[in-house]
């Protein structure tokens, strides 16, 4: 059997099993060895029972002398007393449910037992402890590793598997080059394997632990950068004349932050240059990234250059068609919009006059990657809120032209260390100031229903003076399953609550122009509350909303309840944001204390990658990224630091991974991005 065979190799893998380790990623022999045990047993040591002491965790070899069981098929959860000996003394090991263990164990044999001592009155106990039979194939000794279940797979049958995989280590599975083996001081990737899985010493288990740590990283961010490095490449990127663009600035009713200034200064410098910009303007909810966009948008047009935006929704591609339109026809920029719901008639000659160079800017959702959709100059390609689109739909738009210019905006504040991995071929700007003369949301968290007779009192007070209230629910419907408000109970209790009031409801499973109507009614100040769930997330700006509530808070994350609160204070009122607690546990009300204390989205989004790790916050899968299964971005950053370097430095000097020693570095990276990379060898 090679290591490169399908895991149904493994004698005792048949379909079934070899189905549930499919949909785990474990496909090959090999990718057993990259299960990483989650403990281990020190195994190395036989004690004496005379000298097993209490609450000492101990390995005896005993011969079973007696055993007591009185159950029978109806009682079949009956204890099983058994007594061992050694050349020391006696000691009781006792099974619970013991019916099945009864007929496991025979007497007069005898087995190696593991387990934890317990005093009971002065008679020393093993109860439940680990056991084999005496020289069997499954007593192992030395340091023994534990692995945990997959599915309905057990840990035990996953280390046996593994068991027999230690004399196949023979052969090379080295991948990384020598010198990058050398310079981070790793052991090679066979030793790594030996040591995780077959130890002798605890210190060689962290050799390799590390080692493997280190491969994952590696292999991430050589893809990254070298999907960066392959974006700038190729053909001189189109130079725009970005001359206009202080004219522009000055024409705004409004003065720049610094943070817009500091992010124009490198895409001026971007756009001026012969290398396509391929750059990320992550920035806090409302601290004006769009403005930022149009400032290069209209430098595009003015260049004789067409650009286009894409959006999550259709309400959010509306919002900035009327917003930029007005202010770019003052100019003599064109611009249009193309979503799902334009008229077949109006598509036609939006594609017409885009095709024909009518048109300087186009604004849509994912309407503008279709086919049909051409450009006859096209310089500048946006994604807005980009963590709603993958890896795949952003090439298909920079796939509309030849070497454009590439940005892509996000509101979802995200730690630096997992920008650099989600966004890791782009390169990165930072909003972090907000605009002159915006009121901090006032956050507080509510715990019990007198709180929230409270807080509804306050969104009475709002209404009455013609504001108007979000109201968030995890749920769409009632489950028995999860304890929750769900949006269609707390829309009829407020339905009824605030009777005077236009109330609505808005969630995922409506037909889209159901939701685009609600969110225009709300927009325009014809439905006084909105009961909601996280379909209002993304970007919609309604400035007469001066408050929102978020129920069972403890089920949201702490960046997406950040994001939630930038619904309201965008207006001129002081606006509010209140957190019903569903389930008071420790971890509920920190994480809402971290958010009623803190306005810095950034400052949250590291708590939250503390508090839940990056995979929860940002299911990598979706950036079209290979999953993370040993590294942690937290705990790990500075492997994933030494990983950057090496990853650059192999690449600066063999761009395309074609040299003998870094090809198997090359079959790596399009083994794990699969279909997301393309190397052209």
């Amino acid at each position: 059997m090679s290591l490169k065979d399908d895991i149904s190799a493994i004698k005792g893998i048949g379909p079934k099993k070899a189905l549930v380790l499919h949909n785990v990623g474990i496909n090959k022999v090999q990718d057993l060895l990259n299960i990483i045990p989650v403990g281990y047993q020190d195994k190395r040591v036989v004690s004496k029972v005379f000298f097993a002491k209490a609450e000492d965790t101990v390995l005896i070899e005993c011969k079973v002398i007696s055993k007591h069981y009185y159950g029978s098929f109806r009682t079949k959860n009956s204890p099983l007393i058994i007594y061992g000996q050694d050349d020391t003394g006696i000691m009781e090991i006792l099974f619970f449910n013991g019916m099945y263990v009864n007929n496991m164990i025979k007497e007069g044999q005898s087995y190696s037992f593991f387990g934890v001592v317990k005093d009971n009155k002065g008679k020393k106990q093993l109860i439940h402890p680990e056991f084999h039979a005496l020289g069997s194939h499954e007593d192992r000794r030395g340091i023994v590793p534990i692995y945990k279940s997959i599915g309905a797979i057990s840990g035990k049958e996953i280390g046996k598997w593994i068991s027999g995989l230690e004399d196949d280590l023979e052969d090379s599975l080295e991948w990384l080059p020598e010198k990058v083996i050398e310079e981070n001081n790793l052991c090679t990737i066979n030793l790594a394997y030996k040591w995780i899985h077959f130890p002798t010493d605890a210190k060689l288990v962290l050799q390799g632990k590390y080692r493997l740590i280190f491969d994952e990283l590696m292999v991430l961010e050589t893809g990254l950068f070298y999907m960066r490095n392959r974006s700038n490449s190729g053909g001189k990127g189109k130079i725009v004349d970005c001359s206009f663009m202080d004219s522009y600035i000055s024409t705004l009713p409004f003065s720049l932050t610094s943070g817009q200034k500091t992010a124009l200064r490198a895409i001026k410098k971007d756009l001026s240059s012969s290398r396509p910009m391929n750059r990320l303007v992550q920035g806090d909810v409302g601290s004006g990234k769009t403005v930022v966009a149009q400032c290069a948008m209209i430098c595009c047009g003015k260049s004789k250059m067409q650009s286009v935006m894409m959006v999550p929704t259709e309400i959010l591609a509306k919002q900035h068609f009327m917003t930029i339109s007005q202010d770019f026809e003052k100019h003599g920029i064109r611009t249009a919009l193309l979503v799902g719901g334009t008229k077949a008639r109006e598509k036609r000659e939006i594609k017409e006059a885009l095709a024909k160079g009518d048109i300087d800017v186009l604004i849509g959702t994912h309407a503008v990657i279709s086919e049909d959709v051409e450009f006859k100059n096209l310089g500048l390609v946006i994604t807005d809120e980009q963590h709603r689109f993958g890896v795949k739909q952003r090439a298909a738009l920079a796939g509309k032209g030849a070497d454009t210019n590439v940005m892509v905006m996000t509101a979802t504040p995200i730690p630096r260390t997992l920008a650099v991995i989600i966004y890791g071929d782009l390169d990165i700007s930072v909003i972090k100031t907000m605009p002159k003369g915006r009121k901090k949301i006032k956050t507080e968290v509510g715990r019990n229903e007198i709180d929230r007779i409270e807080i509804y009192e306050k969104i009475e007070a709002e209404l009455e003076k013609g504001r108007q209230a979000y109201v968030i629910a995890p749920l769409i419907e009632e489950s028995e399953a999860i304890d929750a408000k769900s949006a269609d109970e707390i829309f009829s209790e407020l339905k009824s609550k605030f009777s005077r009031f236009n109330v609505e409801i808005l969630h995922g499973e409506l037909k889209q122009e159901q939701k685009d109507a609600i969110m225009s009614a709300f927009m325009n100040k014809e439905i006084d509350l909105l009961v909601s769930t996280v379909v209002i997330e993304v970007g919609v700006n309604v400035p007469n909303a001066t408050i929102m509530v978020i129920e069972n808070c403890e089920r949201f994350g702490l960046a997406q309840m950040h994001q939630l609160r930038g619904r309201v204070g965008r207006g001129e009122e002081q606006s509010y944001c209140y957190l019903l607690i569903g389930n008071e546990s420790e971890k509920s009300v920190e994480r809402a204390e971290i958010l009623s204390s803190s306005a810095d989205g950034f400052e949250i989004a590291e708590a939250d990658l503390r508090l839940r790790g990056p995979g929860d916050i940002f299911g990598l899968k979706q950036h079209g990224l290979p999953d993370l299964h040993i590294a942690d971005l937290v705990r790990h950053g500075d492997v994933l630091e030494r990983a950057r370097e090496s990853a650059k430095e192999l690449l600066e000097n063999d761009s395309n991974l074609s040299k003998n020693e870094n090809k198997p570095v090359r079959e790596k990276v399009v083994e794990v991005f699969g279909e997301n990379i393309s190397l052209n060898m």
